[in-house]
């Protein structure tokens, strides 16, 4: 879980804390991600006008992956610590990342279909925060796709995913203006 259970050992505790490095790694993986998840969940429903029950339900599928995320990280860890079955447990971590994000795709798109989304954020901001759901399917894809062969490589290129995520793109608090200032 998303929890770190202490050595069951005391007399070397040093080194029963070092020995759970597996479990910091996940936990700060995990921890960054959720914290994405909910930037870019903010970032979605600040541009909404307003949700019908499609947007309630895919988005309670949403909440459901997330809530799931203790355990494929509890799978990572321990399989990172066991030095067995890490292929499986990066697809699982994996796949259940890929998931919240092909959930935030399904919404944004009912959001631009039904035409729910402010439209003071314009075409250029809805297909800026649109390429950035799109590219979150590729990239945690591709890092599943890695890690299916190199386990650790994997883990590096979905941890990669965060960094990118985190940062704002030109165009999600409304038209591009850029090109409108002087100088």
């Amino acid at each position: 879980m998303l929890e770190i259970q202490p050595p069951q050992y005391f007399g070397h505790l040093l080194r029963g804390l070092g020995a759970l490095w597996p479990s910091y790694l996940a936990y700060a993986l995990s921890f960054l991600l959720i914290g994405q998840v909910w930037v870019n969940h903010h970032v979605m429903f600040d541009r909404v006008r307003h949700v019908d029950r499609e947007v309630l339900f895919v988005n309670t599928l949403l909440l459901m992956v997330i809530a799931f995320l203790p355990f494929s990280t509890s799978l990572l860890a321990d399989a990172l610590r066991a030095e067995q079955g890490l292929r499986v447990a990066v697809v699982a971590y994996g796949a259940t990342l890929w998931t919240a994000a092909g959930l935030f795709n399904i919404i944004w798109a009912h959001l631009r279909r039904a035409r729910l989304l402010d439209p003071d954020l314009g075409t250029f901001g809805i297909r800026a925060i649109g390429r950035r759901f799109a590219l979150a399917l590729v990239w945690i894809g591709s890092g599943i796709l890695v890690g299916a062969f190199v386990p650790i490589a994997g883990v590096v290129v979905i941890a990669g995913f965060l960094p990118a995520y985190y940062l704002p793109i030109r165009g999600e608090y409304g038209e591009d203006t850029a090109t409108d200032r002087p100088g």
